[in-house]
């Protein structure tokens, strides 16, 4: 699915997290042969405990349908309870989307057999805002288990479930040849996420909605410099 020679050498991006590539877990990655394959990512990483900040294990990997029944059996009913914007969020729809369309990709992070994290990218047909003439990655979806919101369990089992899947965009941004830039439309209560991790802000674009009249507002990475 991927051109080879858009594909950028990753193990220097100094700011990512440690990963290896179904090899032992203290093993240096060789991303290049990641992210090659879609349906091959299969990454170790590292959450941080929400009760003493201590490194646990956990992978981020392809989506499947296991992480499409966690959503809707673990995680709908305390998001419906909570009012969470992404309660209804049609997971299997993105999933089949990244199976039969070269330009959408899905993934999950697991840990403790539990999917702790969702993402869903567009790898096409996404400009920026910041140089229309440059693609982006676009951040369709981004949600973390409901155990992992501060607004519904403080403190949250795991930490850095968002982190990881949006540093993981700038990966595949950088892997397609884009320098890092990634897009997206944040629902109302993830801005503060967006704006902590450093994502610049623009509140022009009208063009998605909640509730068919609110604006979301836009974030943007620009190009990632070393």
């Amino acid at each position: 699915m991927y051109s080879r020679n858009r594909v950028h050498k990753l193990s220097t991006v100094p700011w990512l997290m440690r990963v290896d590539a179904s090899v032992g877990p203290h093993q240096p990655v060789d991303f290049e042969s990641a992210i090659q394959c879609y349906v091959m990512v299969r990454l170790s990483v590292e959450l941080r405990r929400g009760s003493d900040n201590q490194a646990v294990p956990a992978t981020l990997l392809s989506l499947t349908s296991k992480h499409i029944e966690d959503f809707t059996v673990r995680w709908r009913p305390p998001l419906e309870e909570a009012s969470q914007e992404d309660k209804y969020w049609d997971w299997h729809f993105k999933q089949r989307l990244s199976e039969t369309r070269d330009n959408h990709e899905t993934y999950a992070i697991e840990c403790d057999g539990e999917t702790q994290g969702l993402m869903a990218l567009e790898t096409q047909q996404h400009r920026s805002v910041l140089a229309p003439s440059e693609p982006l990655v676009y951040v369709a979806r981004l949600s973390a288990a409901p155990w992992n919101r501060r607004q519904i369990q403080d403190p949250p089992i795991f930490r850095r479930v968002g982190t990881l899947l949006l540093r993981f965009s700038r990966i595949r941004s950088l892997a397609l040849g884009y320098k890092g830039r990634v897009g997206l439309h944040a629902l109302p209560n993830a801005e503060g996420f967006y704006e902590r991790r450093n994502m610049m802000r623009f509140d022009f674009s009208a063009d998605v909605y909640v509730d068919e009249d609110e604006p979301l507002a836009y974030f943007e990475y620009p190009p990632y410099r070393r």
